[in-house]
């Protein structure tokens, strides 16, 4: 017999939202680790707010929130906070209940800026990695390093002399016209930097995002982003390598771009073995250390870093930044790295 469409709104669910969420749902997985690192936490978010003051939105449900934002790829707080209205899954993985208000965007984002001036990134990352070191998941002996370049939220029109004022439109028409980072800045984002990846290419307002990836599961251990630069790939990497401590054994691998005296000697200087790859000429590493079964294995694992990268522009929404300043692209960049980490995770438990 053919159903009925019944055109009466029903009053009262008798359904929790615990019970719409399918047991056997990866989300699960996900918020079992997301809120062990919340229950770290509570004590800094107990330092960042008032005792007094009318309530403001729960920082556990902001980075909830906003992990969606990475793991869902949705471009804007306008539509996440559209999405949480009737998204009854998203509305229990942040906490509300089915009848709660959701909040403005602009609440939102206002919230949003008080975790990032606690430096709430550093702090959660290092919860997320925390769990992974105590499922045995990451290695503490062997790494793999590299950059890529983020594409700042700024377009060459903004490009302009340093010496010339904001309402001074002579920088529409650039044809023709020899810029540099040294005679012009964007406007829009002055710390983002013109770069050319390579020869032929166009140039581009871009910061330099490094990561250092454990050579086990592919899991990000270290993050940091600087203006875009050739030599500061090398540094920013020696930075993060040198924060991760040192232990016998230790060994880093690399791309032939890192086959330099910069790199080569700060990572021996951290009595860390550098197994970069080889250039034909004029390397910086001989046949001691290219000739070991561990710089082959290095050699193969180093490159399951630009997954990371996949995942974090493709899905993480870092291809075309939204945000303006080094710092703020430092805070997401380390956020969406470890929103990587927890999907990983989640199928590395699985």
């Amino acid at each position: 017999m053919r159903g009925e469409i019944s055109p009466q709104d029903v009053l009262f669910s008798y359904r929790t939202l615990e019970s719409r969420i399918p047991a056997d749902h990866p989300i699960r997985k996900v918020r079992k680790v997301v809120d062990q690192a919340l229950k770290e936490l509570a004590p800094t978010f107990d330092d960042m707010y008032s005792s007094v003051g009318r309530p403001s939105i729960p920082p556990e449900q902001l980075i909830r929130a906003m992990l969606l934002q990475v793991l869902f790829t949705i471009r804007s707080e306008r539509q996440l906070v559209e999405r949480l209205d009737y998204d009854l899954m998203f509305r229990w993985f942040v906490g509300l209940g089915m009848d709660d208000e959701v909040w403005n965007h602009s609440t939102f984002s206002k919230n949003r800026d008080r975790l990032m001036v606690h430096e709430i990134d550093a702090l959660f990352f290092d919860a997320i990695k925390k769990q992974a070191y105590a499922k045995k998941l990451m290695s503490r002996e062997h790494f793999s390093v590299d950059g890529t370049l983020l594409e700042a939220c700024a377009s060459m029109k903004s490009f302009r002399p340093k010496d010339s004022s904001d309402d001074d439109d002579s920088g529409d028409d650039f044809h023709g016209q020899t810029r540099s980072n040294k005679t012009h800045e964007s406007k829009t984002d002055p710390d983002a930097k013109q770069f050319r990846k390579s020869k032929g290419k166009e140039s581009k307002l871009c910061h330099m995002g490094h990561i250092v990836t454990e050579n086990r599961n592919g899991l990000i251990v270290g993050t940091e982003v600087t203006e875009a630069g050739t030599s500061k790939e090398w540094d920013a990497d020696i930075n993060i390598l040198a924060q991760l401590g040192t232990r016998p054994g230790m060994t880093v691998g690399a791309d032939k771009g890192y086959d330099t005296g910069e790199f080569v000697q700060g990572c021996r200087a951290l009595k860390i073995t550098p197994h970069v790859a080889a250039k034909s000429s004029r390397s910086q590493i001989d046949k001691r250390t290219t000739g070991t079964t561990g710089y082959q294995i290095s050699q193969v694992k180093r490159k399951q870093i630009e997954e990371c990268f996949g995942w974090m522009k493709d899905i993480g929404l870092m291809r075309k930044l939204r945000h303006c300043g080094r710092d703020k692209v430092s805070w997401i960049f380390r956020f969406t790295a470890a929103a990587y980490n927890i999907t990983r995770m989640k199928r590395l438990m699985a």
